[in-house]
């Protein structure tokens, strides 16, 4: 009697629910109706749409100020990392770099890496921003995305955010170049690398016609477009000045304030969920944005305490100038794959990159090359290594191409690909980093005059001293004029 009590239940719970659906799709397929015959349902899609371009510009717009603010973490890890006599002009170059890359992404960055192609090398329109407004009987239109890009946003919030992301590749140079660059040489190379050199790799990678973006290269916030353009063009830059005075190899100079390159490097930290996270360019995947910042915490994260780790063993001491850089070199490894991969690898990918920046700081200390902040080490060779990291860890159900990465079983076809196009990259940066450095010197505007040298950069290129108390600048130029 219970059996067929329960029985007489449900079906009577189908019958209410099925008479309950029917009342109200009878209720609303008149006003269904009304709202298609009146447009008023067509105005609701508008709106819809017009709310989400709102939602994406906002997101891409915020995201871009936290990568634009990463140039104050620069401009103070790279001062404190530098000698009390270099601060001043280290403070100024960061600052000035941004300025002068604005210009230069803006004449003809911007139009070089998103214009429309030609043969896949660079863009041919787009120059001074003339694709972005539009004018119809007085009205101003403007854009969507660019004709190399299918940017859910407008052109002109496509400029700003890859804007942030030019100046940080000039930055980086600023680094391993501090304390002996003519002032004049840096706003030469500065606009340079905006206007040219880095728009074309931007081109070939991020670009829907662009030769590596055709072959499915994956750097989803630029490993390749930026840290390794910006780590090799500091090496190559840093190689052709020479050492700083009084360089004494195998006794790399220490860091004149801490503090300063603590709070730089937590600003860089911040600032890089910009990088990483805003590189969506929409919030219409919530699952995948939450996945990349999960991904850039952990890296960052296990890349610091794999370095801690690491000189801990080798000096029975916690450098925390090591930390710091381990901590930046696991979020450049997991810059490229932070979209691609699961959290365990970037974990790997972090601890790896933790070790490797300390190796190579010895490496480049050994053919004595003067990289004062360890520019190349975090950014050139943890570039290489995240670019690389996305062809053995790549998760076939997150990569474009839906290829898994060698460890994943998913053979070699995609790491071929990422090694291929980083290679073409690195020969690419090193010729015209060489051709760029190499002009810039043979005009007498690569190194500082001899007496910057004596003297302190910052007394004879900016008048200054950051510390004035303990490093004054009248008795400086007082010794000068005796002499």
């Amino acid at each position: 009697m219970a059996k067929v009590t329960t029985k007489r239940k449900n079906y009577f719970a189908r019958f209410l629910a099925i008479a309950i659906g029917a009342a109200i799709f009878a209720a609303f397929t008149p006003a269904i109706a009304h709202a298609v015959e009146t447009g008023t349902l067509e105005s609701l899609t508008k709106n819809t749409s017009e709310l989400k371009l709102s939602v994406d510009t906002s997101w891409v717009l915020i995201t871009g100020f936290l990568v634009f603010f990463m140039q104050c973490g620069f401009a103070m890890l790279e001062a404190g990392l530098v000698r009390q006599t270099g601060v001043v002009n280290t403070l100024t170059e960061n600052f000035i770099d941004a300025a002068v890359t604005l210009l230069a992404w803006w004449t003809t960055g911007f139009a070089i890496a998103f214009g429309t192609t030609s043969n896949g090398f660079f863009g041919v329109d787009g120059f001074f921003l003339s694709n972005a407004f539009t004018f119809n009987n007085g009205a101003i239109e403007y854009a969507m995305g660019s004709g190399g890009s299918t940017a859910p946003v407008n052109t002109l919030t496509l400029f700003f955010f890859q804007f942030a992301f030019s100046a940080t590749a000039s930055t980086i140079t600023t680094g391993a170049m501090a304390e002996r660059t003519d002032f004049k040489g840096d706003l030469i190379y500065a606009f340079i690398m905006g206007a040219v050199m880095y728009p074309i790799v931007v081109h070939w990678v991020w670009n829907n016609g662009g030769w590596l973006y055709k072959l499915n290269f994956h750097d989803f916030a630029g490993d390749a477009a930026v840290h390794t353009v910006g780590g090799w063009t500091a090496l190559v830059g840093a190689y052709l000045l020479g050492p700083r005075p009084d360089r004494v190899w195998g006794q790399i100079p220490p860091a004149h304030n801490l503090g300063y390159a603590t709070i730089g490097t937590m600003i860089l930290w911040f600032g890089w969920y910009g990088f990483n996270a805003g590189s969506t360019l929409t919030l219409s995947n919530p699952g995948l944005v939450g996945l990349i910042v999960v991904n850039t915490t952990i890296a960052a994260s296990t890349g610091a305490i794999a370095a801690f780790i690491y000189i801990y063993f080798r000096f029975r001491q916690w450098h925390l100038f090591c930390g710091l850089n381990g901590s930046l070199a696991g979020l450049v490894g997991v810059t490229a794959g932070c979209a691609y991969v699961m959290p365990w690898a970037s974990a790997l990918i972090g601890a790896v990159a933790g070790v490797l920046v300390l190796v190579v700081v010895d490496i480049i200390e050994w053919f004595e090359i003067d990289d004062p902040v360890g520019a190349f080490a975090v950014h050139g060779a943890c570039g290489m290594l995240g670019i690389i990291a996305v062809g053995l860890f790549g998760h076939p159900a997150l990569t474009t191409n839906k290829k898994a990465g060698l460890f994943l079983g998913g053979g070699f076809d995609l790491l071929g690909v990422q090694l291929g196009g980083e290679v073409a990259i690195i020969i690419f940066v090193v010729i015209f980093s060489f051709l760029m450095f190499g002009s810039i010197k043979a005009l007498g505007l690569l190194r500082v005059n001899p007496e910057a040298d004596r003297i302190g950069i910052d007394v004879y290129e900016h008048g200054a001293s950051a510390w004035p108390d303990v490093y004054p600048i009248d008795d400086l130029q007082f010794d000068e004029e005796e002499e």
